[in-house]
């Protein structure tokens, strides 16, 4: 296997790494933000109040890109495996 091959794959891995990872996160991050400002305009400053929206916000999340994860990580899981099969 040649580097180029080597840094193609990485290169491939990275990408279906942020299609998998930022959806997510980017919920997350948002409600963050967005409790983040409610406490600060309410002054309501108790610090579990972010973790259950949050939570579930990452699980509606979760639920609602799990087509579009699985699909990347399939489609990833695929294109090593020819790779594997072709010989590098």
């Amino acid at each position: 296997m040649t580097g180029a091959a080597i840094l193609d794959i990485a290169r491939d891995g990275i990408m279906v790494f942020f299609v998998v990872g930022a959806p997510v996160m980017l919920v997350a991050l948002g409600v963050g933000v967005v409790i983040s400002l409610i406490q600060a305009l309410t002054q309501l400053q108790e610090q579990t109040l972010v973790f259950v929206p949050k939570i579930i916000a990452v699980f509606a999340a979760l639920l609602v890109m799990l087509p579009l994860m699985s699909d990347a990580l399939a489609g990833y899981m695929t294109r090593v495996a020819e790779r594997i099969v072709a010989g590098g």
